[in-house]
């Protein structure tokens, strides 16, 4: 498929392969407080004060449920269908041949926006051979994030920078050693535009006041190591296992400020008429997920692929076939592949999330 305008591509956009404009998707109660800088962000009236409370995240073209299981997190199509339904009943529709061949019929991909009012708990997400083999979950969670807005000066916590042995860690979380955790740690500056990977195992904490876009493996799994002070009871931080088998997972190497920079760095942007389209992780990302900041100022074609598109700022258009979506800042957009060719139009910038390439 080549380009929107043919037979299989008019064909797959008839059939439900339509770019899909989504609404929020925020599941409650979820460990911290935060989410006025989603509310901010996609320039909608908080309903209550619920947003400054316990709804800090906004699953995106989400076929993962939160840990805890019972739909929550899962988005939810106009038609009352689930995606990751819709995703099973037709993934060649959504995903295309080549990723159904790599991946099967699974996206590989959860976009959040993420909004934090006070400083996250410290802790690190499996990585896939400790998820598989100790939690008999498919995937471990390598994430990414990329800085839309700060209330004041951002930062984040990132890796250790020194030496930490086992008997420590399990020292600090025995006896909730917070400053031990955290002296420990790297502190990273971080403003808006900014990105950082974070590999799975590598324990991190994101500063108060930092509303981000956040890339991940499709699974909801932490272990915790800060929850002092928090809703968190012991078998829930530690996903039910004890703690030197939970810690054994955490990467204690040293994190050097060389390897801080590579986790931060981005590629060089492309040039394509006259839109620019800059790749925002490093390269060891992109066996987990892909993003691209496009910044259009007239148009730009994409070619088919699964996506996920979140609108930073300015106003245009998504064309595909002989159809359109606006695109204004906060806006989220579900591109699935059988819609084929697409086209962004105007003076608009946009994220363009996918899964690894096939």
């Amino acid at each position: 498929m080549t380009t929107s305008r043919n037979s299989a591509s008019d064909a797959m956009a008839s059939s439900g392969a339509s770019p899909v404009l989504l609404a929020p998707n925020r599941p409650p109660a979820r460990p911290y407080r935060g989410g006025v800088g989603i509310e901010r962000f996609r320039g909608i009236d908080p309903e209550s004060d619920r947003g400054a409370v316990w709804m800090p995240e906004d699953f995106v073209a989400s076929t993962t449920e939160v840990f805890a299981g019972g739909g929550v997190g899962l988005t939810t199509l106009e038609n009352g269908t689930t995606l990751r339904d819709a995703v099973a009943a037709d993934p060649n529709l959504y995903l295309g041949g080549d990723h159904i061949a790599a991946f099967g019929a699974d996206p590989m991909l959860l976009v959040k926006l993420l909004d934090t009012r006070e400083r996250l708990f410290v802790h690190y997400h499996p990585s896939t051979s400790f998820a598989r083999d100790v939690l008999a979950h498919a995937s471990g969670k390598t994430e990414a994030w990329i800085i839309v807005a700060t209330d004041g000066p951002g930062y984040a916590y990132l890796g250790f920078s020194r030496p930490v042995s086992e008997t420590e860690v399990l020292r600090w979380y025995a006896t909730h050693d917070v400053d031990g955790m955290l002296a420990a740690m790297n502190r990273v500056q971080l403003a808006p535009g900014d990105t950082l990977f974070v590999p799975a195992g590598m324990p991190h904490s994101i500063g108060e006041g930092i509303t981000l876009v956040e890339l991940q493996q499709p699974v909801d799994l932490s272990i915790i190591l800060e929850r002092n002070g928090f809703p968190i009871a012991d078998a829930d931080a530690l996903l039910g296992l004890d703690a030197a088998t939970a810690f054994s997972d955490l990467d204690r190497d040293v994190v050097s400020r060389d390897r801080l920079s590579e986790l931060s760095s981005r590629r060089t942007t492309r040039t394509t008429g006259d839109a620019q389209t800059t790749p925002l992780f490093p390269t060891e990302a992109d066996a987990f997920f892909r993003a691209d900041r496009i910044d259009s100022h007239g148009s730009i074609t994409l070619e088919p692929d699964y996506s996920v598109l979140v609108v930073l700022d300015g106003d245009g258009e998504l064309q595909w076939v002989d159809e359109t979506l606006p695109l204004t800042a906060g806006a989220t957009v579900l591109v699935p592949f059988g819609a084929g060719e697409t086209v962004v139009r105007g003076t608009v910038a946009v994220l363009r999330c996918r899964p690894p390439a096939a």
